[in-house]
């Protein structure tokens, strides 16, 4: 429950507690907290017996940490017989490979179709726009009017 204070928190904790409450009260006041706990967590067990109870013999195994949404996430993921299923069917290494040999042919096969010009295609040889260069700025009639009420 406590397992992220340090040494340096709990004696913290302890001096602050001696300043507050000093030291004849002290101990009636640890007795009184340590008491409030137990009776917190018999209640909590109580009430987890009840609701089991309740729930029937189908949910016998059902607990309450499922109900945390990352422990029920996980859960789902590693019990699921068709994910296990899908995952052991799907090789993701292979699939990249595939794609990978697939580009690599593609490029290498239009290298070998078409030989490097001397100079740069532009967009009227038939193999595209030149997506190196900047588009040039469009031609005043060309742009779409402002205006200052629209916005």
């Amino acid at each position: 429950m406590f397992n992220d204070i340090g040494a340096l928190e709990l004696v913290t904790i302890v001096v602050l507690a001696i300043l507050i409450f000093g030291p004849d009260k002290l101990p009636k006041v640890i007795q009184d907290v340590s008491g409030m706990i137990r009776k917190l967590r018999s209640f909590s067990d109580s009430a987890k017996q009840d609701i089991r109870s309740e729930l029937g013999p189908e949910f016998k195994d059902f607990e309450f940490e499922d109900l945390n949404p990352k422990t029920f996430i996980r859960k789902q993921l590693t019990e699921n017989e068709d994910l296990k299923e899908i995952r052991s069917s799907f090789d993701l290494r292979k699939e990249l490979n595939d794609v990978t040999d697939a580009v690599n042919s593609k490029e290498a096969a239009a290298a070998q179709a078409a030989p490097a010009p001397a100079a740069p295609a532009t967009p009227a040889a038939g193999t595209g726009p030149d997506l190196l260069k900047k588009p040039s700025a469009p031609a005043p009639e060309a742009r779409t009017p402002f205006d200052a009420d629209a916005t």
